[in-house]
């Protein structure tokens, strides 16, 4: 696998992500409740299962914050659901 830069549609409208992949990994396999957020070449990159999230690139790469953002977010739903 190679590294390589993309850009990722997640849907929400704004412009494109930009998500940084080194050695290149993706989801090889995803459950029925599992949320594909991100594809790069039909390959899922990011993903959601509940609270949970997962990406194949390093969102900490690039001065862009909307995965970070994605992730509290999660984290707030979470905790408020419990509170």
């Amino acid at each position: 696998m190679h590294s390589f830069e993309a850009d990722l549609d997640l849907g929400l409208g704004d412009e494109p992500v930009r998500a940084v992949f080194i050695r290149a990994p993706w989801l090889e396999d995803a459950g029925p409740d599992v949320e594909i957020l991100a594809e790069v070449d039909g390959h899922p990159v990011l993903a959601r299962e509940g609270r949970l999230l997962v990406a194949a690139f390093h969102p900490e790469l690039t001065d862009d914050t909307r995965i970070h953002e994605l992730f509290v977010n999660l984290v707030r739903e979470a905790t408020s659901v419990r509170a």
